[in-house]
């Protein structure tokens, strides 16, 4: 993965037909998203479960793109192993999910893959402060993690603009995870934000068969975004 800043979009499959994740999954390549976010839940850490390490294993052949895998669980650090063999491009973990979150990225870097750290909404940003040099990413929660189609939290806006001034020159992706719209796009994408990811903002009233509605999703999201870059 070479790192830059153009605009990317990252539908979560947390949104798509489970039954169907393989061709959910090329669907969404063929309709123009950048990467695939995968959004891992323990029900403990939140309040849902989804998925574990095979199905990312299972759906990765499927994936030419960017593999996200985004991990809500608490304990992390034992299962980020199984989550690099399955063939995650970028592993993220919550700085909330454990008490050592150096010893976590430098865990996932040690794999080979790339590492983001994700920040919920009521988490200030000096917690992470410490650990910027390590990371390849950081993924700013947007709504309460655990379910999909949440409002967005427009608190986090300034999160995102102060985080961009801290990152300065380092190659460091600012990912946006929960609520995005074509209404709220600008709005971090301005701040500072180049990765968002979307779930029902791009499946909402798509499927497989009809996978032009993703296109058009994407695409609507993705210009509002740019339009406020110009």
């Amino acid at each position: 993965m070479n790192f830059d800043r153009s605009l990317k979009i990252a539908p979560s499959i947390l949104s798509a037909n489970f039954a169907n994740f393989g061709a959910e999954c090329e669907a969404i390549e063929k309709e123009g998203c950048d990467w695939v976010h995968i959004d891992v839940m323990d029900g403990h850490f939140v309040p849902n479960i989804t998925f574990g390490p095979q199905t990312c294993k299972a759906i990765r052949p499927h994936i030419k793109t960017v593999m996200d895998v985004h991990l809500m669980i608490s304990p992390v650090d034992g299962f980020i192993e199984a989550f690099a063999d399955s063939g995650a491009d970028i592993i993220t973990a919550h700085v909330e999910a454990g008490p050592h979150i150096h010893r976590t990225i430098q865990k996932i870097k040690s794999l080979g893959v790339k590492a983001g750290v994700a920040i919920n909404p009521g988490t200030s940003l000096s917690s992470i402060e410490y650990i910027l040099d390590m990371v390849d990413l950081v993924c700013v929660m947007t709504v309460n993690p655990g379910f999909g189609g949440q409002k967005f939290i427009h608190s986090q806006v300034e999160k995102v603009r102060i985080l961009r001034e801290m990152i300065g020159d380092r190659e460091i992706h600012i990912e946006i995870d929960g609520g995005v719209t074509p209404e709220t796009a600008p709005l971090v994408s301005k701040a500072g934000a180049d990765v968002l990811v979307a779930g029902s903002g791009v499946f909402g009233g798509g499927s497989v068969e009809n996978s032009s509605v993703y296109g058009k999703n994407i695409k609507e999201i993705r210009d509002s975004a740019n339009r406020v870059l110009k």
